[in-house]
Order: C-alpha cells, then structure tokens, then sequence
C-alpha cells in the first residue's frame, strides 16, 4: 500500500473537492433518508388514522394545538440562510488561504502532463471515453443525460412525495436518480484516484508507474464468437443490443411490479410515457455500468460494430 502516492492524489488542490464530495454525498444521502423515513411513518400513521389525517396539513408532521399554524420568512428562514451564506464564506475564506490554487506554469506543447486530466467535473466523460466512441460519449450520452433529466418529468405520472422527502412514495424516482447520480460520482472517483499515467488503472494506493506496460488485449464480441465480416458484425452487434433492451426493460418492469403501490402508479401511466421512461432508464442508467463492467472483467471492447459508429 503505497500511502505517500495516496496522499499525493488526495491533498491535491483540484482532488480536496472530490475528497470531501465523498464524505458529504452519503451523510446528505443518509440526512435525506432519515427524513423519509420520518415522513413514511407519519403516512403509515394518517392512513390508518382519519381523524389525525385531517389536520396533517403540513407535509412533515400532523399539525398540534401549541404549534403556530403560519411560520413567516422573518425570522425563521432568513435567519437560516443567513447563518448558512456566513459559514460557507468562512469555509471558503479558509479554503483559499490554506491551499494553493491549483495554476501551473504556462502549457508547453513539448512537455505534455502524464496522466493529462479535465477538471474534476468533466473526469467522467473522460472516463467515459474509455468504453464508447468519442462522439458516443462526449456528445450523445451528455444530451441524452440533458434530454432523460428534461422529460422524467413529464413521463411521470405520480403526484405523490412533491415537497417532502418520502422513499415509499417514490421508489422508483428516487431509486433511479440514486443509481444514476452514485454512477457518475464513481466515474469522478475512477478518473482521480484510479487512473494513472497513460490513463492506465492502478488501485487506490498502488504505486503509478510511468514505465509500465499492459498485455491485455481488448477485443469486440462479435469476434470472440468468430463473427469477421462487417455485416455480420453489425447484424450481430444489433442482436446483441436490442436483446439487451428487452432484458433490462424486461428487469426494470419486473422490479416495478414487485411494489403494489408502484404499480398501480404505472398502470396509470401511458404507453408512450412508459416507453420513454425505459429508453432514458436504460439507455442512461444500465448501459453505462454494464458496458463498465464488460470491458474491466471479460476486456470487451464494442459489441455492436458500424461503418459509422461503434458500441
């Protein structure tokens, strides 16, 4: 275990927002949580108490005789928001003196970085060129991303847990946005503290090795099975996907029917949000892990292969 290479990596200017984002995303997850499960009881209690559900008109808790009914911006909100800006500013008052910004002399076009990184918040399209085609994954799944965020919305059709924290209400909208937003913190976290120089993976404290040299060797599906032709290729590769399609939509369904009160929200959904709703989920959410996973453990490099583009 190589702790000096570690520490290297970690009190790095650029890296101290991703150490601390590391801390902060779970215990704001677990803080999240906590609320919803507090927000779970109390729907479990009003269904099984009307009486009590009629005076619930607060999201969070039932309403009680010695609690105000109307709280006011002044004092209580500001007085909030105003601790918060003044402890931030301090934080950042203290950020900026004890670390040095992270500037470097200027670009020399004969002395290229190795491991040559984006900033922090691009690591994972970087990453993600590793597994898909450069316009792939610096183009389209970056809109489809945009686009899925853009139509969720629309597509969805529960009217339930707006304004509070709730997991039973939402399973699946917030279910979805945990794996989605915990996949692309991994990706940061593989692009920092993961790849080395020639974006080569070494494990977190495993000594980088600017001489080391790799055998392995990346190779498409369609010719583990013998498949050389283009058109085989293609023809191959769009059996492949599709089937992957029908898999997940197949999985992705099936989890949504295990929960009776996801279920009767979806049966209330149209077909054509439903088919949207499994395009963005799989195309966004499951390819990219899989593909991941694919080409770290089996070393496989595109299943579907074009003239045009690659997958």
């Amino acid at each position: 275990m190589d702790w000096g290479q570690l520490w290297t990596i970690a009190s790095a200017p650029d890296n101290v927002p991703i150490v601390g984002m590391l801390f902060l995303v779970p215990f704001f997850t677990w803080l999240g949580f906590r609320q919803a499960r507090a927000n779970d009881r109390l729907i479990e209690q009003l269904e099984t108490d009307p009486k009590l559900a009629k005076t619930a008109y607060r999201k969070t808790w039932p309403w009680k005789p010695n609690w105000a009914r109307e709280l006011h911006v002044w004092p209580y909100l500001l007085r909030i928001e105003f601790l918060a800006v003044i402890i931030v500013t301090v934080l950042l008052f203290v950020w900026s003196i004890g670390l040095n910004a992270p500037l470097e002399e200027p670009s020399n076009p004969n002395l290229t970085m190795n491991p040559s990184k984006a900033p922090w918040y691009f690591l994972g399209l970087q990453e993600m060129l590793t597994y898909f085609d450069p316009w792939i994954a610096g183009v389209v799944m970056p809109s489809l991303m945009i686009v899925g965020l853009m139509a969720f919305p629309y597509v969805d059709s529960n009217p339930l847990g707006v304004g509070y924290y709730t997991w039973r209400q939402r399973k699946v909208a917030v279910g979805s946005f945990l794996f989605g937003f915990f996949t692309w913190i991994a990706l940061i976290f593989i692009g920092t503290f993961i790849r080395g120089p020639g974006w080569v993976w070494f494990w977190p404290g495993q000594t980088w090795d600017h001489n080391v040299q790799l055998y392995e060797i990346n190779r498409d599906l369609p010719d583990l099975v013998g498949i050389h032709g283009q058109p085989g290729k293609a023809i191959f590769g769009l059996i492949v996907v599709t089937l992957f399609y029908l898999i997940s939509g197949l999985v992705i369904h099936l989890i949504i029917s295990w929960s009776k009160f996801e279920k009767k929200i979806f049966e209330r959904t149209t077909l054509l949000q439903y088919s949207v709703f499994q395009f963005f989920a799989i195309t966004v959410l499951v390819s990219l892990p899989v593909k991941l996973l694919i080409r770290q453990v089996f070393r496989i490099k595109y299943i579907l292969i074009t003239p045009w583009f690659n997958i």
